[in-house]
């Protein structure tokens, strides 16, 4: 841990919750304007989300969400909801003392995003939702899950372990099982791909790095729906989407867009859930291409 929140590398601060002191760690790369950025899940550790080219021209301070790695836990993991996350952002936004920064969300982690920039409208100067959607529920799960099934249709032949790939989706290990977890995160990441057979050799190290900590999985708290809401949002707000995302797809992307005034809708061809694998220079063009039509948006370097 360094005094300078900004200093690269690893940081580690105390945060209140409840009752509670819980350790909120955070890790700084790159130069250049400050974004925050909060991986998704919940309960996936935090370093899937690295982003090298962006952290060319911009600091990035990745999150590493309690209930994950070498973050606090909760004692109960019913607290593992959208309230917890927003709170721990904020203590982190708070610790950069910054008058405003960037944040970037990614899928679940764009949930969080969301709810922060409209629970905090004064902290956050643009907005970047990455592969997210502003809505939960019986529509958004089973259409998921009739991208994955068709998905795995189109690929049984050659990968016959794709049959069980909905089961996997759908299930839920026990909150102590972070091995089975992150087995079962492993085992499904080829959906997050729009081709990941075709490219195995470069993303195969990637996918065996991943890991789930399952007890995030057992969050409770109210359904997310901020449609409604999102027309309240003031930051510039680039929305990115992979066209070929079975989960987060362009559907979703759309309504954001749509609802928040002045956003800009970015499609990533060729390109799943992770584009910033898949695609990094797409995403990374998408971003700095956006910040270059609203100027720096308050921004401190």
């Amino acid at each position: 841990m360094t005094s300078n929140s900004l200093a690269p590398g690893t940081h580690t601060i105390p945060v209140q919750h409840e009752t509670s002191l819980i350790d909120q760690r955070y890790h700084v790369a790159g130069s250049g304007p400050v974004c925050v950025v909060h991986p998704g899940g919940p309960g996936i550790g935090w370093d899937y989300l690295r982003m090298p080219e962006l952290e060319r021209t911009m600091t990035l301070v990745y999150v590493e969400p309690v209930g994950t790695g070498a973050s606090g836990r909760l004692d109960d993991p019913r607290g593992y909801n959208l309230a917890t996350y927003t709170h721990f952002l904020h203590a982190v936004v708070e610790h950069l003392r910054l008058p405003r920064v960037m944040v970037l969300g990614h899928s679940h982690g764009g949930f969080v995003a969301q709810r922060y920039a409209l629970d905090h409208p004064d902290r956050v100067a643009s907005l970047v939702l990455y592969d997210t959607s502003p809505v939960t529920g019986d529509d958004f799960w089973q259409t998921a899950v009739g991208n994955m099934e068709r998905f795995a249709d189109r690929h049984l032949a050659e990968h016959p372990e794709v049959a069980g790939y909905v089961a996997a989706l759908t299930g839920r290990p026990e909150p102590s099982d972070d091995e089975g977890a992150t087995e079962v995160l492993r085992r499904i990441s080829p959906t997050y791909f729009h081709d990941y057979w075709g490219h195995e050799s470069d993303f195969a190290a990637g996918r065996d790095a991943l890991r789930m900590y399952a007890a995030p999985a057992w969050g409770e708290g109210p359904a997310f729906d901020v449609r409604e809401e999102l027309p309240a949002i003031t930051a510039p707000t680039p929305v990115l989407v992979g066209d070929d995302d079975f989960i987060c797809g362009p559907r979703w992307a759309r309504m954001i867009q749509e609802a928040v005034p002045g956003s800009r809708l970015a499609v990533l061809e060729r390109t799943g859930h992770l584009g910033h694998i898949e695609s990094p220079g797409q995403l990374t063009a998408a971003v700095t291409g956006f910040l270059a039509t609203v100027g720096d948006g308050g921004l401190v370097s």
